[in-house]
């Protein structure tokens, strides 16, 4: 199954496909003066069972020295698979474009990434046919920008710096950061950010520092995510108010009827059983239900 991490690390190249153009200088590699980009299908599928597809594809204008093509591969853990994966797709998109084609990968751990740098080789180890050398984007080589100037002066840039950078020990400062910058930024403009910082730092610790960071810093902000957070915001008050009125009149409750007060996270739920909990002679008054003997 995709992980909302690998989603973002190569959305955020969909969302702005014009931020390779910031990237040879960090990744270390010489190119003509990069002029425009422009998404491609990723379906590489044949007539054949077989469906293949990659996760961004970007066909790559530059100034002097004519066009390629730009896969974007977000890889999360190593994978056998790439083996043969990654040398298909150079070669089967440089058959049908007719174009020189460049492989990117991005990672969010140092293993992985220098995995994913290893040439790949095609024939005899005394004579490779062909080679595929994958250039790789990750925590050993992306920037840590803690600026805000200097994220504001590139927000896409940025946002990838903290996506691979989710799980370095200062992503705190990173994702502070990033919420600084972002707040004066329009919303239209800001939101696909926020989301894909939150999707790129998975279900790690740091995704709940940027929640509350969204929550606190962004709280103009009307995104699915941060409504979320409100919604859970106003949730956990609720279930703390029906608590506090069923403590405050001295109704015992069990604990299967305390962990479904607490696990609720319908606010307008948790408003009808606020008021239940005022008049109710029991605890399980307050679902609808008949009083429980689990005491």
């Amino acid at each position: 199954m995709v992980s909302a991490p690998h989603e973002a690390m190569h959305r955020i190249f969909q969302k702005d496909p014009g931020l390779f153009s910031r990237l040879p200088e960090v990744l270390g590699l010489e190119l003509p003066p990069l002029a425009s980009a422009e998404p491609l299908t990723v379906d590489l599928t044949e007539n054949e069972p077989l469906e293949r597809r990659v996760d961004t594809l970007l066909r790559i204008e530059t100034q002097n020295d004519g066009p390629f093509l730009l896969i974007i591969e977000a890889q999360g853990k190593r994978d056998p698979g790439k083996t043969a994966s990654w040398p298909y797709y150079v070669t089967y998109l440089n058959n049908k474009y007719r174009l020189p084609v460049l492989l990117l990968v991005i990672c969010q751990d140092h293993a992985t990434a220098a995995w994913a740098a290893r040439p790949l080789t095609i024939g005899l180890p005394q004579w490779p046919t062909v080679t595929t050398r994958p250039l790789v984007a990750g925590p050993h080589n992306m920037p840590v920008i803690t600026n805000v100037a200097e994220a504001r002066k590139d927000l896409a840039l940025a946002t990838l710096s903290a996506i691979t950078h989710a799980d370095n020990p200062d992503v705190d400062a990173i994702l502070k950061t990033m919420s600084v910058a972002l707040r004066d930024t329009p919303e239209s403009i800001a939101e696909p950010f926020v989301e894909l910082i939150a999707q790129g730092l998975g279900n790690r610790p740091a995704a709940q520092q940027w929640r509350n960071l969204v929550a606190v810093d962004l709280s103009f902000y009307t995104s699915p995510l941060s409504e979320g957070i409100r919604d859970e915001a106003r949730a956990k008050r609720g279930s703390a108010d029906v608590l506090l009125v069923l403590d405050a009149r001295g109704i015992a409750i069990s604990d299967r009827t305390r962990e479904k007060i607490t696990a609720c996270t319908d606010p307008e739920l948790l408003s009808q059983w606020l008021v239940r909990a005022a008049l109710a002679a029991t605890g399980d008054e307050i679902f609808g239900e008949a009083p429980s003997t689990d005491r």
